[in-house]
């Protein structure tokens, strides 16, 4: 087949009442804060907690019975196993999944639990594709390629179908690139239904393969990073294709920006994203003059987070609000200090959250002591009043750096 908008609307029919019809809804806060009109579209709310239900059913649903029979197997870091698992399994399809050793534990096991076979091999996604074809050969088993795949690209398409339906006057989509499906399917849909819209594609500057591919340069890829949903290394051929063509351009985004944008859905939507959940909102924030005036449709695309994780992302948002920062004292160290410190602490209004005294340190007096609050204030402003007041009682605490020194 090749995609268009038709088999992308045929599409959405064999979905319906598959897969769930996720929200989209303004903003009135993101909106606020970028100078932009934000729609979010909750695709954190599928099954699997992400839009990978949609391309991996549409692809099981193509199979015939002989094929299903036999089996698929898939390679993902996460979200296209749990899409494929769940609705293989409801099919009475069996599944075997094919997961680098890096990818996310609550995502192993979550694969695991909705029914498929998982074996994990390599360290990146790419290693893990090499594995899945070989086992396919060995078991005669159909391959359900994560993205690139004419059926799959037609089911993720529909999320553009859903947005555009809630929301005609959306003007733009901000969508996250791992190998391009998502994308790929909604740019067709979109274009075909509103063709003066803008898609903007993005990617992690730790990983970006089809940035480097549109712009013809030789990518440099880290080792790791938050949004391992869209740590992808080789795209696809179809995908690279669509999106060329239809796509006018594909932002980088840092670690940090990313991060930022998780803690603002959690404060401010109340919802839960993955790091490659958040990488639409994440371009926004960070190339506002992009946006600025426009009608902005983000795709939360996933919010399989690990909550270990989550917590870490949480608590350093903290940091570079400096709401929670860590006060050094260099002290004589007698009796009462500590206790006076606390009480100047908590008479400025902020709450400590560990104390720790350093008697050891070879660069200390052995008389001295070096004595770090951390302490969580209400905001930046409040945080410099306190050290004033600190100041304004004769001590002289150095703020300790992020990462401690």
């Amino acid at each position: 087949m090749t995609v268009t908008l038709e088999s992308i609307h045929d599409t959405a029919r064999r979905l319906s009442g598959h897969v769930v019809r996720t929200p989209c809804h303004r903003s009135e806060t993101l909106s606020a804060i970028t100078g932009a009109e934000i729609y979010l579209k909750f695709e954190n709310q599928q099954f699997t907690a992400s839009f990978k239900d949609r391309g991996a059913l549409a692809k099981l649903l193509s199979l015939d019975e002989a094929q299903r029979r036999r089996g698929v197997i898939a390679m993902s870091a996460g979200n296209h196993a749990q899409g494929v698992a769940h609705h293989a399994t409801r099919m009475g399809i069996p599944a075997t999944i094919v997961m680098p050793v890096s990818a996310p534990f609550n995502k192993v096991q979550q694969t695991r639990r909705l029914g498929a076979t998982v074996v994990q091999h390599g360290m990146q996604l790419a290693d893990a594709e090499i594995r899945a074809h070989e086992i396919a050969v060995e078991q005669g088993l159909v391959f359900v390629h994560p993205y690139d795949d004419e059926t799959v690209i037609a089911g993720q398409g529909t999320v553009a179908l859903e947005m555009l339906e809630d929301h005609p006057d959306i003007d733009c989509l901000c969508v996250p690139i791992g190998g391009g499906g998502l994308l790929a399917g909604m740019a067709i849909a979109a274009r075909g239904i509103k063709p003066s819209i803008g898609l903007i594609g993005v990617q992690t500057r730790a990983f970006p393969a089809m940035h480097a591919a549109i712009a013809g340069t030789t990518p440099q890829f880290a080792t790791q990073t938050i949004a391992e949903g869209i740590a992808v290394r080789n795209v696809g051929r179809i995908t690279r294709e669509i999106i060329g063509r239809l796509v006018e351009d594909i932002l980088l985004v840092d670690e940090s920006d990313i991060e930022n944008a998780i803690s603002l859905l959690i404060s401010i939507e109340k919802t839960v994203a993955e790091g490659a959940g958040a990488a639409g909102l994440a371009a926004v924030l960070t190339h506002p003059e992009r946006f600025r005036g426009r009608k902005v449709g983000i795709v939360i695309c996933g919010g399989n987070i690990d909550t270990r994780l989550l917590g870490i992302v949480l608590q350093r948002q903290l940091v570079r609000e400096q709401r929670l920062v860590t006060l050094r004292f260099e002290i004589t160290d007698l009796p009462g200090t500590l206790g006076r410190i606390a009480g100047l602490i908590g008479e400025s209004g902020a709450n400590i959250i560990d104390v720790t005294h350093h008697r050891l340190f070879l660069d200390v007096p052995a008389k001295a002591a070096d004595l770090d609050f951390t302490i969580e204030t209400r905001d930046a402003e409040h945080t410099a009043a306190v050290e004033a007041a600190l100041h304004a009682a004769g001590l002289m605490p150095r703020r300790l750096s992020s990462s401690g020194s």
